[in-house]
């Protein structure tokens, strides 16, 4: 009975290390992973995604890697502008890995190199900017990075996608003056477009007040003209009715009394006080003459 469990437990055992050994020499790899095998402590191969096997005691699993796209905040990197401005400035390193390989055995610990080789970089292209360039050139600061850390990482199996500055920290001190001075600016600004607005009010009352008089003195000039127009109609108009009246009266031809009866009519005018001459002609017996007289004074007169 004894050896009977004896070889029960000697089958579990077997049994338990074959599920073992299946265990660990089947791997079954996600899409976003890789797993870099070494076989006798040499590198053998890159798993990929997909179910692999591997050889129990003889290979070994050296590093597992992710291929997503890694995002890397640093810590504040105190660095000096060229105007000796001391500032903090933080990054944002976002890289993947393209060569498991290279990653696995190019450097150890990659995250602490990329940091390192981060504030380095930072350093430099901001040794050579001043402290107003620094603050309006993060675009140039990243794209700058960017091409070197890419090109730095390359033997690492890494690929640098996009390098952001994320805080730029001057000391107290300046931020005050900064303050100081976007204040003043706007200050100056808000002066500048209160003067424009009192320019522009000014000149558009003044322009007004051009266009009301230009209205006010061709309405003059055109009432005047109006007005002299229908004085000199009228005139045309009694001169037109006086030429004809005389017309007429040619044309009928009258008598020596009608004549001597419009002479001293005319003469009764000429005495009233109003004309300003008095013509007496040297034939007063002759009615024809008279009455020619006091048609001149009358055309005077109405002149």
């Amino acid at each position: 009975m004894f050896e009977n469990v004896f070889s029960v437990f000697i089958y579990i055992v077997l049994i338990l290390i074959v599920i073992a050994i299946v265990t660990y020499s089947v791997r079954i790899i996600s899409q976003s992973d890789a797993y870099v095998i070494e076989r006798l402590g040499a590198y053998h191969r890159t798993l990929e995604k997909g179910m692999h096997f591997i050889f129990p005691f003889i290979d070994r699993i050296s590093g597992r890697v992710t291929l997503k796209e890694i995002v890397r905040d640093f810590e504040p990197q105190p660095v000096i502008t060229k105007d000796n401005v001391t500032m903090l400035i933080d990054t944002v390193v976002y890289y993947s890995i393209t060569d498991p390989k290279l990653y696995t055995y190019g450097i150890h610990n990659p995250v602490a190199a990329i940091e390192n080789l981060t504030a380095t970089t930072l350093r430099n292209i901001i040794g050579d900017l001043e402290l107003d360039q620094t603050l309006t050139s993060r675009d140039i600061i990243n794209t700058t990075m960017r091409s070197i850390l890419d090109e730095a990482t390359d033997p690492w199996g890494i690929r640098v996608s996009r390098v952001e500055v994320k805080n730029i920290l001057p000391p107290k001190d300046i931020q005050e003056a900064m303050e100081k001075q976007m204040r003043a600016e706007r200050e100056r600004r808000e002066a500048i477009l209160r003067a424009e607005g009192e320019k522009r009010a000014a000149i558009l009352v003044s322009e007004g007040q051009k266009e009301s008089m230009i209205l006010e003195a061709d309405g003059k000039r055109d009432a005047t003209i109006a007005e002299a127009e229908g004085k000199a109609k009228a005139m045309r108009l009694v001169y037109d009715a006086q030429a004809y009246g005389i017309e007429r009266i040619k044309e009928t031809q009258p008598t020596s009394e009608y004549l001597k009866v419009r002479s001293l009519e005319a003469l009764e005018k000429v005495a009233d006080g109003k004309a300003t001459k008095l013509i007496i002609p040297s034939e007063i017996q002759d009615l024809t003459t008279l009455l020619s007289a006091g048609s001149t004074i009358l055309e005077k007169e109405e002149i």
